[in-house]
């Protein structure tokens, strides 16, 4: 049995990415809505996620910009959060084990649980 590390460099980001936005894409219930809204900027989309990941985890101050806009408008609930994060947790458990790994598990949780209350809400606000 391998020993798994923790998340230490851009290869290691690069990989939990890669492996989670494989698992999004083909997942039935999350998978068509990241689809839809990617369409073909699944590189582009890729590429910041890396620079998200390796600012948040590694301090490497590569990412700029605010993440939550971009979702603001998406056809979702709690329920695709909660199916998001459970991907998450399995890849992140599945390839890393450490302090960092931990982190980004808590730090997925958060944003989940953070983009949740405001796309809530939003929606909320516009129905008045």
């Amino acid at each position: 049995m391998t020993t798994l590390t923790d998340i230490t460099n851009l290869e290691d980001i690069k990989l939990l990415v890669d492996t989670f936005y494989s698992k999004v894409q083909k997942d039935s219930f999350i998978g068509p809505i990241f689809n839809e809204k990617i369409g073909n900027n699944w590189p582009d989309h890729l590429e910041k996620m890396y620079r998200f990941w390796q600012t948040i985890l590694l301090e490497v101050h590569s990412y700029s910009g605010s993440p939550f806009p971009p979702h603001k408008q998406l056809p979702v609930a709690k329920e695709h959060f909660e199916r998001w994060m459970e991907i998450f947790t399995e890849t992140t458990d599945s390839l890393f084990a450490g302090p960092l790994a931990e982190e980004a598990k808590l730090r997925a949780k958060n944003m989940a649980e953070m983009f949740n209350y405001k796309i809530e809400y939003f929606r909320n606000a516009e129905k008045k």
